[in-house]
């Protein structure tokens, strides 16, 4: 009996010994994630104020503690604008401890934002850019790129189009890094698969007056005029061109076309319009609910940089339990070891470069007839899996 009760105390003290272990390997008795998106901006519908509360709503989810430790959350507005972001998450890691940052929607503010965190060995967990970059010549063992990127939207959208006869391309492209990724990825898959591109033009963020770019395009001889560019300027150049016309002799492309934008536009303009991508809320009941508290919470529903927030911050504090700590080396392994899996993730990974393969959707936008309230906005007419729609893993961005 004596032998027994021993072993029972040292068992004891084994798991007390290891759960302290545990809760003192959370740097700071903290874990604290920053959302950095643009909270006034072009860009605010898509990665605002709405992947704060996306980001909140994944730590409420977990519990709001980690390995014994609370979870904290602090967020900033980068304004569109690299050195702001940079400064902002530079002043997060140097004074409040900051784990990981998630949000990340403008290219060239991620670009710059993923130098400082890999410099401080610190994760991204990068929801809402496009740029490919993250994963190819701007890799990094650091980076978890989420949600989407440029390969997946050419794959999806583009390489369809050229294939059923559209054949020659006109851009309209915003005048920064996502635009000019989203251009040279599309121009590929055009000319890979017959096409041409016969010309292009470069809008500056934030442009309002899209008449003379729409008069270049109108004036091309193309089949298409694709639209590289999203959000406000998204809306603003179709309702321009339907205003010239050119609706109508020509079909456009929306090579990224988040739900906001849809929501903004008459269907009478945007009916029909093809697109990718990689969420939409009515898809299912697990996608239906998880929109229906968001928007409870928002006030519309959710994009898909809203919802890749919270399954990359949900991977994420999975992965520090699991880890036992949430340094960044450790963590990251288990996050690519073990597979995402929720309603945003189908048949996911997070692969060695750095990019979360997962099922994208094509889409179609529905005439004002199919649809059934406000929010009713898309068709699914294909799933395009993971492997598909983003391509091959470069070697050199292998990271094991």
């Amino acid at each position: 009996m004596l032998r027994i009760k021993n072993q029972l105390i040292a068992a004891s003290i084994s798991a007390i010994i290891a759960s302290t272990a545990q809760a003192g390997a959370i740097s700071d008795d903290v874990v604290k994630i920053g959302v950095l998106g643009d909270m006034g901006g072009v860009y605010a519908d898509i990665c605002g104020p709405g992947c704060v509360i996306a980001a909140q709503m994944a730590v409420e989810d977990f519990g709001g503690t980690v390995l014994g430790k609370p979870i904290e959350l602090v967020s900033a507005d980068d304004q569109n604008k690299p050195d702001v972001g940079s400064a902002k998450v530079r002043q997060w890691i140097e004074d409040e401890q900051v784990d990981t940052v998630t949000g990340l929607v403008a290219s060239s503010v991620t670009g710059a934002v993923t130098k400082v965190l890999t410099d401080n060995k610190k994760i991204a967990l990068i929801g809402a850019s496009a740029s490919h970059a993250f994963t190819t010549k701007a890799c990094s063992p650091y980076n978890a790129h989420w949600t989407y990127n440029v390969v997946a939207l050419a794959n999806g959208t583009v390489k369809p189009m050229v294939d059923a006869g559209k054949k020659k391309w006109f851009f309209i492209t915003a005048d920064y890094a996502f635009g000019h990724a989203l251009e040279g990825v599309a121009s590929k898959v055009i000319e890979s698969n017959g096409g041409e591109v016969v010309g292009a033009v470069r809008a500056p963020l934030g442009t309002t007056d899209f008449s003379s770019y729409v008069l270049q395009a109108q004036s091309s001889g193309a089949d298409v005029v694709a639209l590289a560019n999203a959000g406000a300027d998204f809306i603003n150049a179709l309702k321009t061109s339907a205003e010239f016309g050119l609706t109508e002799t020509m079909d456009v492309a929306g090579l990224l076309v988040f739900t906001q934008s849809a929501l903004a536009l008459d269907p009478d303009i945007a009916g029909g319009m093809k697109l990718t991508t990689g969420f939409y809320w009515d898809m299912d009941d697990a996608t239906r609910q998880w929109s229906a508290r968001f928007k409870s919470l928002h006030g519309g529903i959710p994009s898909m940089a809203h919802a890749g927030v919270y399954s990359a911050t949900m991977h994420y504090l999975n992965s520090v339990k699991v880890a036992g700590t949430d340094a960044s080396d450790a963590v990251m392994a288990q996050m690519k070891s073990s597979k995402p899996d929720d309603f945003f993730a189908r048949n996911a990974k997070l692969r060695n470069d750095g990019r979360m393969v997962h099922d994208m959707y094509q889409m179609r936008i529905k005439t004002a007839a199919e649809r059934n309230g406000d929010d009713d906005l898309f068709v699914v007419e294909n799933v395009i899996p993971g492997e598909e729609a983003f391509g091959p893993m470069l070697a050199e961005c292998d990271f094991k």
